[in-house]
């Protein structure tokens, strides 16, 4: 079924989330033809249960659907839609058309739920907010809106009264947990996209009357890009391990430490082997690595999972140290 799922998403990707597309959204948003596309195939139903119309895939099974969306530079949430679709209709949720992202929002004294920074909050139909006590879908459209930095990111504001009218919903989900298993998926993606794509590079770009990859020097810089990019497939694999839509907070930990700390590396060598062509804006190149470095710190950087790990650690006895290592680390 992972195949099935896969090689699908591949296909349809490789013929509507061209690097043309990918472009044009994010100077310009205009979503929906890829958008529809993607609904209209029902990955964005990949994750609801069969009862409600969807292909009920599991968490673990989702992984290699997230990894597509990194590997393609999704200019449109549709992880944050598959999963935010199967944790509504879990809860017997009305589940809205359209694409969905999430947040962590802040109550303000006059009534507004603001967030400073919502991913894909420029191109989201809808928004799951949460303070960490409640849980509300909103509309991003009645929302007062601006630029944060990413393209596709932005600064949601709601008023009182939007927030009064909203949908309330009955769970408050784990934001930061979810998007980083998430956005480690998505890494793991990226990561090994600009491996491959450096690696060929590589082979193809002669210098000296031979390719650059003979080299020892380009030859020991793509060892370790290789390195960190199947550590960093295999930490995010793990943190999709999970018999639930919720997956486990260390080994989430896991993953986005793994990942991040793999997307510094992996971006500096995948330009330092192409030179000065990988930074201009007329090479592919960069639409991977902008998303290596935003989504390394979105839902915290390696330091803040590497905290989290440590903390796990202090918290149990020095003998069962090993014990959560396996815990972490064990594939069903």
């Amino acid at each position: 079924m992972d195949t099935l799922f896969s090689d699908a998403l591949r296909d349809l990707l490789a013929d509507q989330c061209t690097p043309q597309v990918v472009r044009a959204i994010e100077s310009q948003p205009n979503e929906r033809p890829l958008w529809d596309a993607l609904e209209s195939s029902g990955f964005a139903d990949a994750m609801l249960s069969e009862s409600l119309g969807g292909a009920g895939l599991g968490l673990s099974e989702a992984f290699h659907l997230f990894a597509m969306c990194g590997a393609h530079s999704m200019p449109v949430p549709l992880g944050e839609t598959m999963w935010a679709r199967a944790l509504l209709g879990q809860h017997q949720v009305a589940v809205p058309t359209g694409s969905i992202t999430w947040a962590i929002a802040q109550n303000r004294a006059n009534g507004e739920l603001h967030a400073d920074t919502v991913r894909m909050g420029r191109v989201a139909d809808h928004a799951i907010m949460t303070d960490g006590s409640q849980a509300w879908l909103l509309p991003t459209a009645t929302a007062a809106q601006s630029a944060a930095g990413f393209p596709l990111d932005a600064t949601l504001t709601w008023t009182g009264a939007a927030v009064a009218q909203a949908q309330a919903l009955p769970f408050v989900p784990d934001v930061r947990t979810l998007q980083a298993c998430l956005y480690a998926a998505q890494l793991s993606g990226a990561l090994m996209t600009v491996f491959e794509r450096t690696l060929q590079y590589a082979n193809d770009r002669q210098q000296f009357g031979r390719p650059i990859g003979k080299f020892q020097a380009i030859q020991h810089h793509l060892s370790v890009m290789s390195e960190h990019a199947f550590a960093a497939r295999m930490a995010a694999q793990l943190g999709c391990q999970s018999d639930t839509l919720s997956p486990d907070r260390l080994r989430v930990a896991v993953a986005k430490a793994r990942t991040s700390e793999a997307a510094l590396e992996v971006a500096a060598l995948g330009h330092s082997i192409h030179g000065a062509i990988g930074f201009t804006a007329e090479f592919d190149l960069q639409l991977l690595t902008r998303r290596l470095h935003v989504w390394r710190q979105a839902a915290g950087s390696e330091s803040y999972w590497h905290t989290v790990l440590g903390q796990a650690l202090m918290d149990r006895p020095q003998a069962q140290a090993l014990d959560l290592i396996r815990e972490v680390s064990d594939v069903h």
